[in-house]
């Protein structure tokens, strides 16, 4: 049942005529529930309400597949813009972006200088940019990016994806960067040549990971909604004499809000993904096809005044 609901999902997910709509018609209904807002500016209000409480948050400008360089161009420009609008507004925020979204398929040459643009007014703002992981096929050009950029600059750090057979090797080739890295389950519908079919086993690889990258030493963001995994990174921690400040946790916006603020009263750090813009329809089914619970928990924000 869990395999049908997510292909069932990721199929929505690629819909075009339901994708439009949601862009005309949803931007108002998702923002401040699953979505900041339909820009940056509209979303500074939750994302400060969110730190008013004691949650960090990182930002993603939604939009991906980009296959026209005119468009990378205005995303890295937005880019920058929302860095520079952090730092002005001094919020507890980081940055998350796709290669796609700047230029990734159209051109190599192309995403190396949009990037470069990026990581440059970060650094200048000391505002941490995550490049997030796409589908498996765009795995090793997104790692060997992050592996370009991370010899040059700090404020930069990437995503591995736990349901990838890959990912291990992969966490052990970067350990030499001492990188900032967000472990993931993975949201992609991908072969069973490459990923692992089964959730026990997704699961099971998701706490390897987890342990292999704290006990190598990296700052390590777990995203996960699961309370079996964020009780083995609690339990894990404990065991190794692992400092809170080695980890933090990540969950999505409008999903498990008593849960966040519950790990902040613990005392450990919370980060809230806020997505924003009108591509927000894409994002949202594969949030649903990743973890069934998802459902309801996006139900509850959904509905909530």
């Amino acid at each position: 049942m869990e395999a049908i609901t997510r292909d069932f999902f990721l199929f929505l997910s690629k819909n075009n005529m339901l994708n439009n709509i949601a862009k005309k018609r949803g931007g108002s209904f998702a923002a401040g529930k699953i979505i900041g807002g339909t820009d940056f500016q509209s979303s500074i209000k939750f994302i400060k309400q969110l730190n008013d409480s004691g949650l960090s948050v990182t930002v993603d400008h939604l939009g991906e597949f980009v296959d026209s360089k005119k468009v990378t161009q205005e995303r890295t420009a937005e880019c920058i813009e929302t860095i520079e609008m952090i730092s002005r507004e001094k919020l507890d925020s980081q940055v998350s972006l796709k290669m796609t979204s700047l230029g990734l398929d159209i051109d190599h040459a192309l995403v190396i200088e949009n990037m470069t643009k990026i990581l440059d007014t970060a650094e200048k703002h000391g505002v941490m940019v995550t490049i997030d992981m796409e589908d498996e096929v765009r795995c090793q050009a997104t790692i060997d990016i992050f592996r370009q950029f991370k010899e040059k600059y700090s404020c930069i750090s990437t995503v591995l994806q736990a349901y990838l057979f890959r990912t291990e090797k992969d966490l052990d080739d970067l350990g030499q960067f001492k990188p900032f890295l967000r472990l993931v389950k993975g949201a992609y519908k991908e072969s069973p040549e490459v990923a692992f079919p089964e959730k026990k086993d997704v699961d099971e690889n998701y706490k390897k990971l987890i342990k292999q990258s704290l006990l190598n030493g990296n700052y390590t963001a777990i995203a996960s909604h699961d309370d079996k995994i964020i009780e083995f990174t609690k339990e894990l921690a404990k065991k190794h004499n692992i400092p809170n400040t080695q980890f933090e946790f990540q969950m999505l916006y409008g999903m498990r809000s008593k849960t966040q603020h519950e790990l902040v009263k613990q005392g450990y750090k919370m980060r809230v993904y806020v997505p924003y813009g009108l591509d927000w329809y894409g994002y949202f089914m594969r949030r649903l096809a990743e973890r069934p619970s998802n459902i309801s928990f996006a139900f509850k924000g959904m509905v909530r005044s």
